[in-house]
């Protein structure tokens, strides 16, 4: 049988995409300390493995593993951890395992397909990894903290009209928040048993996010005079953390991204806008200058 060329390209990239894969996942494994997460690791290799024989063995075709590929995702999975890195790389192949199904030529080749869609997504759904344990703590200090700041910064511009000390001001109010919803959640924490989370850890989550995204949303106050560059800049990066932490989710927890980003979005500059008209009014209606 005479294989066609572009049949023998798409099993190439397919090979190569098995190969390359069985040995992020080995680099992986060598890596992790839990030996649970370190055994699904091992097993989706070995299937990764048998698949690019299988190629191989079918259709003649093999492929050389993509070294850069095996290096960004072990980077990335040592960065953002390892559900996030392995669950972005396996999204990867979801049109791999539709694109399996077509070379009917090739049965045991498409057979490939369901185990693309079934058996590596169950592994994985197996991998426990303790900073998706303290999602919702994160969550909490970062979405509470945009929420509230993006208001609150909006409410003082108009109402200072002082960039620096709106940034002061900010900074100061931002601190006492984080540590107030960090205490909150080391009680509420500790009061949940049932969660497993560490409450001291769980605190240190959210009072981190919350930093974080208050120093971020100060920032442009700080750096710049004109109040409304400012809070055009801090608009700016609250609408960039929004999408790098919602993308990080979805990925993670395998939900919606639009859904997730759209909602905070909405909810965050809905928040800024009415505490923006809040300070104009009550400048205009006190006369109070600053």
């Amino acid at each position: 049988m005479t294989m066609l060329e572009q049949d023998r390209k798409d099993l190439e990239i397919f090979s190569r995409n098995e190969i390359t894969e069985h040995y992020i996942y080995l680099r992986l494994a060598a890596r992790e300390k839990d030996a649970h997460n370190r055994a699904v690791l091992e097993a989706i290799a070995a299937d990764e493995k048998r698949h690019y024989e299988l190629i191989k063995e079918e259709s003649g075709v093999a492929a050389r593993p993509e070294r850069r590929r095996i290096i960004w995702y072990s980077v990335l999975a040592k960065a953002l951890g390892l559900t996030f890195a392995v669950k972005l790389m396996e999204s990867g192949e979801d049109h791999a395992a539709g694109s399996y199904r077509a070379f009917s030529s090739y049965p045991k080749i498409a057979q490939l397909a369901d185990e693309e869609d079934a058996h590596e997504a169950k592994l994985i759904a197996l991998i426990n990894e303790e900073r998706l344990a303290y999602m919702s703590s994160v969550i909490l200090g970062l979405s509470d903290a945009l929420v509230e700041f993006t208001g609150a910064l909006a409410g003082f511009t108009l109402a200072l009209a002082n960039s620096k000390l709106i940034a002061l001001t900010g900074a100061i109010t931002g601190i006492a928040a984080a540590l107030s919803m960090a205490s909150s959640e080391y009680l509420s924490s500790k009061t949940e048993k049932d969660t497993g989370k560490k409450p001291l850890k769980a605190a240190v989550y959210t009072g981190g996010a919350y930093i974080i995204t208050v120093a971020l949303l100060v920032a442009p106050f700080a750096c710049l005079n004109n109040v409304f560059a400012a809070l055009g800049l801090m608009l700016f990066f609250a609408l960039l953390l929004i999408a790098g932490f919602m993308f990080y989710y979805s990925v993670a927890r395998g939900e919606s991204f639009k859904h997730r980003f759209v909602e905070m979005t909405c909810l965050s500059f809905g928040v800024a806008a009415v505490s923006f008209l809040i300070g104009y009014a009550l400048k205009t209606f006190t006369g109070i200058e600053a």
